[in-house]
């Protein structure tokens, strides 16, 4: 059994995957990963249940927390979070805090304060006032937001392609990309084709590479949606500073802006314009060293 003085959990749910670590001191006991089907985060007892069994799977048996942070996807506002954390409680003689998983960037990086930007699938920015209150803002989803994620991406390169099409413009490489991932026949089926999709995120995120290939292939449109939407990402931080967010640093992390030097080109030379005194870090480490580091704060 381990010391229930010294084990600290901290848990980063994402969309399709989580990552559980725990330690005492230094020492790791538990480094887990699994996939994120069962996470209701709008169901607070039931999110409670599935971290409290998530814990009870990945902890030796008889072990138990002295501490427990949890990032969690889709834990939209602090209301949200409120209630998760007061259900866990109930499975847990622990102090616990959650917060969205995107919080979990600024304490991952080993910084006290700054932005934590996503641009994965979608896109999102969190920071801290100085009173110590979270601010998000993005993560509205590919239909209404997430511009820079590789949802918002496909949806702004279909727009793209539309207009050349109305204005008389050959197909270019992007539209030819774009026909050709979401399998039609032309430039006007692409309509239909995305509002098939039942998972409107993920199924038109997963055809973003189409968009980054095309800019290679020397398509100006391509190049164009890529550079707006660095400048999407960096307004999103210029909202955090205007609402009194520290914002000299900005963690970033996401498969999409990592993956694609030319988006995460975009939205530096953005950032540099806007906001002179921001610097963007890259996170190098998995964000539940976030979590594990939050969940230590709370001894």
């Amino acid at each position: 059994m381990q010391d229930i003085a010294t084990l600290v959990v901290g848990i980063d749910v994402g969309g399709t995957k989580t990552h559980l670590r725990a330690l005492t001191g230094d020492a790791l006991v538990a480094d887990h990963v699994r996939a994120s089907g069962g996470w209701r985060p709008h169901d607070p007892v039931a999110a409670a249940g599935w971290l409290a069994a998530l814990v009870a799977d990945a902890l030796p048996a008889g072990a138990r927390p002295s501490a427990v942070a949890v990032g969690g996807h889709a834990c939209e506002t602090p209301r949200q979070c409120a209630q998760i954390r007061a259900a866990l409680q109930l499975h847990f003689d622990a102090p616990a805090l959650v917060v969205g998983d995107a919080q979990l960037l600024v304490p991952a990086a080993g910084l006290d304060k700054g932005v934590g930007l996503v641009a994965g699938t979608g896109s999102v920015a969190v920071g801290r006032l100085p009173d110590g209150t979270a601010v998000q803002v993005g993560g509205w989803g590919a239909v209404l937001g997430d511009e820079g994620g590789a949802a918002g991406l496909v949806r702004e390169a279909a727009r793209a392609v539309w207009a050349a099409h109305d204005r008389g413009e050959r197909p270019d490489a992007l539209a030819l990309g774009l026909i050709a991932a979401l399998d039609v026949p032309e430039v006007p089926a692409l309509g239909a084709a995305l509002e098939r999709a039942t998972d409107v995120s993920a199924e038109w995120g997963r055809h973003a590479p189409a968009v980054f290939a095309a800019a290679a292939d020397g398509s100006a449109l391509a190049r164009t949606v890529i550079d707006e939407a660095g400048w999407a990402l960096a307004a999103l931080v210029t909202r955090l500073a205007d609402r009194g967010v520290a914002v000299d640093d900005v963690v970033v992390a996401g498969g999409t802006v990592l993956s694609q030097p030319e988006l995460f080109d975009a939205f530096t030379v953005a950032l540099a314009e806007t906001l002179p005194t921001a610097r963007a870090r890259p996170l190098r480490v998995p964000p539940v060293e976030g979590a594990v580091a939050l969940a230590r704060s709370l001894l």
